[in-house]
């Protein structure tokens, strides 16, 4: 009896031993990619970026000049009400363009994480819950929230005109209307305003004449022009994985010497397949920079978000909108804003990140819920119900070895920024 317990147990500590074995073996790699995957991959790289879109709202969007000028007024911490606060505050170059709190913090703190910019012209919709349809009009916003810059558009419009350095270059790109310069001098005349400040702030705009407060909106929507851009001059370089790709193109066989490494390639191929990543990181952004509920839980103390479905409300109804007055675009120029998916099948939706440049990039989503790369794929591996709306994401069931290269193939696509003056 004793020895049949004994071969029992040696029998079942086989068996267990071998199936935590299998538990961590990766599946075998097989010695090439096929057509199809290889047609996905270049996809995927650097390479198929095509050249920066046009921005029909911003007539000087490809100026040198109102380049020059916006990268000055980027770093400039006078466009806030405490001269501390510059866009640069919570888009850091050193972190590629974000500031890596879970929160930004201007004046105060807000509620939303800080979206990386390097790619943004890419996209067609801007913020979190695309409020925003274009560069120019997103630059606007952060200028006049109380929780960020907490400035307004006159004081803007004063600096702009008055100052030795942004008047010139703004006589340059725009002109400048010397009655109206006269007129915004004289503070008694036109006083700090905003339709969006406070009330103080809101009755000084209704105070002022519809003629004045056009103008105003002129000068301050300049301002966001020549902001974006700088803004949509900032670019990815190439990553391991663009230069493994590049390899590729000598022959299919998946190894690729000083490139890729055998755990990341594996987690290359369920990023592709079996994770299903690529269905809304695709393109060479890894973002189709859509709009998606993966049942993301809202960070402490904060409301959960309506998404896209406000979103697309609130950029329908913007004044600085492409179809609004102070658009330099043609209304058949304007078809994203008419046309787009909105209503409530949008609750709770938030914009694809792109998944370049991740190390330099936490915490993660809207809110900076998630600290760490390994928990992102936690989440989307569990894929739970959502809190509001419906979670459009399904339960992964990928194994603890799956989790890790998929981790390792995230590292791939580190690279670094640049803009076209660097390459000048």
């Amino acid at each position: 009896m004793a020895a049949r317990i004994r071969v029992a147990l040696a029998t079942g500590m086989i068996v267990f031993v071998c199936y935590l074995g299998w538990q961590q073996i990766p599946a075998p790699l097989p010695a090439q990619w096929s057509t199809a995957e290889l047609a996905l991959l270049h996809n995927l790289s650097l390479d198929s970026l095509p050249p920066l879109p046009a921005d029909p709202g911003n007539a000087v969007a490809d100026h040198p000049l109102a380049r020059q000028m916006g990268q000055l007024l980027f770093f400039d911490t006078r466009l806030s009400a405490n001269n501390e606060v510059s866009c640069a505050t919570c888009h850091q170059p050193d972190k590629m363009f974000t500031d890596g709190r879970a929160l930004a913090v201007g004046l105060s703190q807000a509620d939303r994480n800080s979206m990386g910019l390097v790619g943004v012209a890419y996209s067609p919709w801007l913020f979190w819950d695309g409020r925003k349809d274009s560069l120019w009009s997103q630059a606007l916003e952060p200028l006049e929230n109380p929780l960020e810059h907490g400035s307004n558009r006159v004081q803007l419009a004063r600096l702009v005109l008055t100052d030795p350095v942004y008047s010139e270059y703004y006589d340059a790109l725009f002109g400048i209307d010397t009655g109206f310069l006269t007129s915004i001098t004289d503070k008694n005349h036109i006083p700090a305003a905003s339709p969006s400040g406070d009330a103080q702030l809101k009755a000084n705009w209704d105070g002022l004449s519809p003629q004045d407060q056009h103008a105003v909106n002129i000068v301050f929507s300049n301002i966001g022009k020549t902001l974006a851009a700088w803004l949509r001059q900032l670019t990815h370089t190439p990553s391991v994985f663009d230069k493994y790709v590049s390899r590729l193109a000598t022959g299919p066989s998946l190894v690729q010497e000083n490139t890729l490494s055998k755990e990341q390639l594996a987690g290359l191929r369920l990023f592709i397949g079996k994770a299903q990543c690529v269905n809304c990181h695709n393109g060479p952004l890894f973002t189709n920079n859509s709009f998606h509920n993966t049942a993301v839980l809202s960070a402490p103390g904060i409301q959960p978000a309506a998404g896209r479905s406000q979103g697309l409300r609130l950029a329908q109804s913007d004044i600085f909108n492409c179809l609004g007055p102070y658009s330099d675009a043609k209304p058949s120029q304007c078809q994203e804003l008419r046309f787009a998916r909105g209503g409530d099948e949008m609750i709770g939706a938030q914009r694809t990140a792109s998944l370049r440049n991740l190390a330099a990039t936490a915490p993660y989503m809207h809110a900076g819920q998630i600290t760490t790369l390994e928990d992102v794929i936690n989440h989307y591996n569990r894929a739970q119900i959502a809190v509001i709306g419906h979670n459009e994401a399904k339960p992964l069931a990928l194994r603890a070895v799956e989790k890790r290269q998929l981790r390792a193939f995230l590292d791939s696509l580190n690279g670094g920024v640049t803009t076209e003056a660097d390459s000048m």
